[in-house]
């Protein structure tokens, strides 16, 4: 028999939530771990407000909501806040009820200063972070590192000789995005900047590459599941990979963390990081770079078979970065700035961890053997 609709609208309709979405459904064990991230963070939170005045919205709502816009690829905050006022899914995440208002986008960049002074987005991945070592699913000894190119939020036509008087405003009627030929024209760091984000940086990714405007991501993997153990965001240059690097390893040891090996791809391979990486009594897993010259890992370190197990283990970091910039969105930088493109990253990379953690907790585990 066929349906038909039913011209008249129901004049009360009792909706909860909670019962629309599917019980075994992934997103609920991902709001268990964030829920108890926030917990641990609520004296971080006491401190970022005052005793009185308005109540804000609440900051756990506010980072839940950064988490589902990297879970659901929402490319703006604008964008988001108009679905929270009709997907049941958001809602239910952010536990608001259907007749609580959404609020204004607003929000997000009015406390975004408040959130980069009490540096809660890395508290927040952090304490991610901590969760999967209490559950023992992460190495505390072999690591990989890698870094990834974030294109900036700014065009390349904004980017400007240094010593450039602000060029006048186009004529009336002819549009705010003129033409402009840079065809012999010689560019770089050094003379020019951005006058949208001055902070970004011109660079390729090799050669034969168009270069952009870019800021860099540096990750320190563990390598037993492939979790972020650390995330930083720098102003591009050619030594910001291995100085960041370098910089996780030393923070991951006073975190509790004994690195013993470090895999990296042919980039790192170079005597002054290596050099470095022993000094710190560190095993370098560095690919071999042997194009027209010697590499500065010998084979006292490569004969060992854990230096060929680290050497496919390190590759997980790229789904890492296709994750992070596919579903994450995070390809290109809604943020000015290397701090809010920063707090963006460790949002994004929290959010990966997360999911990450729900899958690994969710395999069936294989039984004991006699």
């Amino acid at each position: 028999m066929r349906g038909r609709q039913s011209p008249q609208a129901s004049m009360l309709a009792l909706v909860d939530p909670e019962s629309r979405v599917p019980t075994g459904h992934p997103i609920r064990a991902v709001r268990a771990l964030a829920d108890a991230a926030l917990v641990e963070l609520s004296p971080v939170f006491d401190a970022m407000y005052a005793e009185t005045g308005r109540p804000s919205v609440p900051p756990e709502r506010l980072l839940k909501a950064s988490l589902l816009m990297a879970l659901y690829s929402v490319r703006s905050e604008r964008s988001f806040c108009e679905q929270l006022g009709y997907n049941l899914l958001f809602r239910w995440f952010l536990g608001m009820d259907l007749v609580e208002p959404t609020f204004d986008p607003t929000v997000f960049t009015k406390n975004r200063q408040r959130l980069l002074r009490h540096r809660v987005a890395q508290e927040f991945f952090d304490v991610v972070v901590a969760q999967a070592r209490r559950r023992n699913l992460m190495s505390d000894e072999h690591f990989s590192v890698d870094g990834t190119l974030i294109e900036a939020s700014a065009s390349l036509k904004s980017f400007r000789p240094r010593d450039e008087e602000r060029p006048p405003d186009p004529p009336q009627g002819t549009g705010g995005n003129p033409l402009v030929d840079f065809r012999g024209q010689k560019r770089s760091n050094t003379t020019h900047a951005s006058t949208t984000d001055p902070e970004a940086r011109l660079m390729r990714k090799g050669n034969g590459k168009e270069a952009k405007l870019v800021f860099m991501a540096h990750a320190l993997m563990e390598n037993r599941n492939g979790l972020l153990a650390d995330l930083q965001t720098t102003e591009a240059d050619g030594y910001a990979e291995r100085d960041a690097a370098l910089e996780m390893l030393d923070q991951a040891a006073d975190r509790g963390f004994r690195p013993k090996t470090v895999a990296a791809d042919k980039l790192y391979d170079v005597r002054e990081f290596v050099a470095d990486l022993r000094v710190r009594g560190l095993t370098p897993h560095v690919a071999q770079n042997t194009s027209r010259r010697r590499s500065a890992v010998d084979g006292r370190t490569t004969r060992h078979p854990g230096y060929a197990a680290s050497q496919l283990v390190r590759r997980r970091v790229e789904e890492i970065w296709g994750w992070m910039k596919t579903v994450g969105a995070f390809r290109r930088t809604r943020y000015r700035g290397v701090a809010r493109t920063g707090l963006a990253a460790y949002l994004v990379g929290a959010a990966y961890n997360l999911v990450r953690i729900a899958n690994l907790l969710a395999r069936p585990t294989k039984p004991a053997t006699a």
